[in-house]
């Protein structure tokens, strides 16, 4: 055991603890305690404890990031201001303002690297916990123990002989001593790592950045370190043991959900991802929208009467009809009484004729 394992002695103790309570659940609901689907899912618990304790810090990153877009403007000014100064005067008044426009913001370009670099610490501590399995199960980690934390011998040999896809959890693509299974499903993982890892980058960088932060040095160096970090994996991958390959490939499949929750939930301002989320609620809204109309449209159809054709309303001494000229009626002529004397033959009108002359 070197001074690196001393160094990491107590987070590989947490790891070992960890890795050992998942498989316990995993062995509790039917697995195979000495197979490789239990000590895989182990190690994919492990991640998942480690992301969740690492929720605040990535949100911390989320809100540096912010800060470093939205100081983006100013800091390009600054820039602009010195550019062609290399006297020590101006480089030492360039970073004293660069100091003061973070300290305005609250924010420095390390802050987003925070949930990486704590995560370091846990990778390494994995690497050497599964890199000493042959020897705790052989008994000969260190002198005076054999045992890290609650990985004991017994444990240690059932996570030593546990595979998958034919290829131990431990071994390597450098050291895979010509086992064709090791080597191919090695390079399958370095394969899936480089690629979440280029994912997770791109999808941070690319929508979730407004166009003038995607301009600049600052804006360069990322695009730059969007294609060296997954050749950098690429190369190195060869050396780790497969499950850290398992560890490395599942915690970026959780960044990228993880972000793409955030990105899609709390887009930056002037960024990709805020256009689309607009555009959604404007769908939304219009679909809405639609519905009603769709609803009431019957109703409406019934009673719309075309333009221009409005029926005036109408007094009501004008909807009268006009009256009448009256009816002549004839006169009545009373009866006479009983006792009158009819009028003589020859004269309806009681008149007496008169006589003709001898």
């Amino acid at each position: 055991m070197g001074w690196f394992d001393s160094l990491l002695h107590p987070i590989m103790v947490v790891v070992a603890w960890i890795m050992v309570m998942w498989h316990k659940v995993w062995t509790g609901i039917g697995l195979d305690p000495d197979g490789g689907a239990a000590w895989t899912l182990s190690i994919v618990g492990l991640v998942i404890v480690i992301r969740i304790l690492l929720i605040p810090l990535f949100f911390k990153q989320i809100k540096a990031s912010r800060g470093m877009q939205l100081l983006a403007p100013e800091m390009k000014a600054i820039q602009k201001k010195y550019k062609g100064k290399t006297d020590p005067a101006s480089r030492e008044a360039m970073s004293r303002e660069t100091m003061a426009l973070y300290r305005k913001h609250g924010t420095n370009p390390f802050a987003s690297c925070l949930p990486i670099l704590l995560q370091s610490p846990i990778f390494f501590a994995l690497f050497r916990v599964l890199n000493s399995l042959p020897a705790i199960a052989d008994g000969i980690y260190r002198g005076d123990q054999d045992h890290i934390g609650p990985m004991t011998q017994e444990l240690a040999s059932s996570a030593e002989n546990a595979s998958i896809f034919g290829a131990p959890l431990s071994g390597t693509f450098m050291r895979a001593d010509g086992n064709v299974h090791i080597q191919i499903v090695s390079a399958v993982l370095i394969i899936a790592m480089s690629a979440t890892t280029f994912l997770t980058q791109r999808q941070l960088t690319m929508k979730n950045m407004p166009p003038s932060a995607l301009e600049g040095p600052m804006a360069q160096q990322q695009k730059v370190l969007l294609y060296v970090l997954p050749l950098i994996f690429a190369f190195s991958g060869v050396n780790f043991p497969i499950g850290v390959l398992i560890y490395w490939t599942t915690t970026n499949l959780w960044s990228m959900g993880q972000q793409f929750y955030t990105i899609r939930r709390m887009p930056a301002p002037g960024s990709a991802a805020e256009k689309a989320a607009l555009e959604r609620k404007a769908r939304k809204a219009a679909h809405r929208g639609g519905g009603a109309l769709e609803e009431s449209a019957p109703v409406e159809v019934i009673e719309e009467k075309p333009r221009g054709q409005r029926t005036q309303p109408k007094r009501k001494d004008r909807a009268k009809p006009r009256p009448l000229a009256e009816p002549t009626t004839p006169a009545v002529v009373p009866d006479p009484p009983a006792d009158s004397t009819p009028p003589a033959s020859g004269s309806s009108t009681g008149k007496s004729t008169p006589k003709p002359k001898k």
